[in-house]
């Protein structure tokens, strides 16, 4: 039983369709449609999946992540692994994993700091002149190697916080507008009732879009600070 709007993301609430299993299974899917690229034509499924693989590749090629070897790979099926876990919340009674803080730092996390990591071990000396501005005044030097140290290190908590407040955020919306549209039923005329409907599908048909738009915008970031990646 759900006791207010923010009880909707908590895992272990027993309702209706409460399974851990769907989830699994909307995320397994991409086992099997990346499997079907070995038929002789693609489905249309397959030809969909293509399509939002090469779009995350080629902002990939613009940038340095594309001499780091896997770098592609990754962020590709990071990119399709978001969207179906951003869908998947927008199912009724299904948890809703990426708006949580812990599964947003874990996928995000690793990843930047593997950049880091990278770069201090094979060019330690470039790294670590990147802290610093080139043509800066001496007397600021310190303040800025600082300044510039707190930023990086913000980084994977503010790359975080964007995915699972925007997911959070539309997820909570959608409780309020199902809770009010609920009531109409019983308390409102008919005609409040189907302003109510209206505001709640094509609020949900945005909520799509954002589940997209905020899955390429974390892949976008970590490509984005790959190319600080010292060459």
């Amino acid at each position: 039983m759900l006791v207010d709007i923010f009880s909707s993301f908590d895992d272990h609430n027993q309702v209706f369709m409460s399974m851990y299993g769907l989830v699994w299974a909307l995320s397994l899917c991409l086992v099997l449609l990346f499997g079907a690229s070995f038929w002789v034509s693609n489905s249309r499924w397959v030809e969909v999946i293509f399509l939002f693989k090469e779009t995350i590749s080629s902002q990939v090629f613009r940038s340095f992540g594309v001499n780091l070897g896997g770098f592609m790979s990754v962020i590709s099926g990071l990119f399709m692994f978001l969207i179906f876990m951003n869908l998947a919340g927008l199912i009724p009674y299904v948890f809703s994993s990426t708006s949580h803080l812990a599964v947003s730092f874990s996928l995000g996390f690793p990843l930047w700091l593997s950049l880091i990591m990278s770069g201090a071990m094979f060019l330690p000396s470039s790294t670590i002149a990147a802290l610093l501005p080139m043509g800066a005044p001496a007397a600021l030097n310190p303040f800025l190697v600082l300044i510039e140290t707190v930023s990086i290190m913000a980084r994977p908590i503010t790359l975080s916080v964007r995915l699972m407040a925007n997911m959070s955020a539309g997820h909570i919306v959608l409780t309020l507008i199902g809770n009010y549209l609920t009531a109409s039923v019983f308390c409102f005329p008919s005609s409040s009732m189907f302003v109510l409907l209206m505001i709640q599908i094509l609020y949900t048909i945005f909520e799509f879009g954002i589940s997209v738009i905020q899955a390429y915008i974390f892949c976008l970031l970590i490509t984005l600070y790959s190319d600080e990646h010292p060459h």
